[in-house]
């Protein structure tokens, strides 16, 4: 049985899956992206994840205690560098994990892993959003007047509009209307004479 063996082996020995996570962190940090299958991404979060909260702080002990996991240096430079001032406001959760298709050669779950705070899809724009909903939440009142007022302005242009486009049609109608008549007074001239 296997009660409380929570640790995901990945079929590889205790050292061998050492390397492989740490090698896979150096790759996410350098590339804020990287594509692996579920199992190994879903490990990976678990141990990237204490690294980057360690780099929130930067001092002499947490640059050991995350090199003595990393063992590269330009990983550690880029962590405490550039990532710990994105990451600094953020409580957690740094990095996502989003599914994709299934391998082609071995049908592997495939996932995406990637830092939050690096993704241009899902950046500040997404945030802000989120930040201008919260606003209008919480005054429902305010909230409303303020968005009727530009419905009505909205509605006073579009009402102006058709005005303008009808004086703008009505000439050429009439013009049109005159000619068909007098067509048709000579039209009718004809048929009563031919009769």
């Amino acid at each position: 049985m296997r009660h409380g063996d929570k640790i995901k082996n990945l079929g590889r020995t205790a050292s061998h899956r050492a390397a492989l996570l740490s090698n896979l962190t150096c790759q996410l940090i350098e590339h804020k992206r990287i594509i692996t299958t579920l199992a190994k991404a879903k490990s990976l979060r678990v141990y990237a994840e204490p690294l980057i909260t360690r780099c929130k702080e930067d001092n002499m002990n947490n640059r050991r205690v995350v090199f003595s996991y990393l063992q590269e240096k330009e990983a550690i430079k880029e962590l405490f560098g550039v990532i710990s001032d994105k990451v600094a406001d953020r409580p957690g959760g740094y990095t996502r994990i989003i599914k994709l298709p299934r391998r082609a050669g071995d049908a592997a779950d495939m996932a995406m892993i990637e830092l939050v705070d690096f993704n241009t899809i899902y950046g500040k724009e997404a945030d802000a959003a989120a930040g201008a909903a919260k606003k209008t939440r919480r005054s429902r009142r305010s909230g409303a007047a303020k968005k009727a007022e530009p419905t009505t302005e909205t509605t006073t242009e579009v009402f102006e509009e058709p005005i303008i486009a009808e004086e703008l049609t009505d000439a050429p109608i009439a013009e049109t209307t005159t000619e068909t008549d007098s067509t048709t007074d000579e039209t009718n001239s004809e048929e009563t004479t031919t009769l």
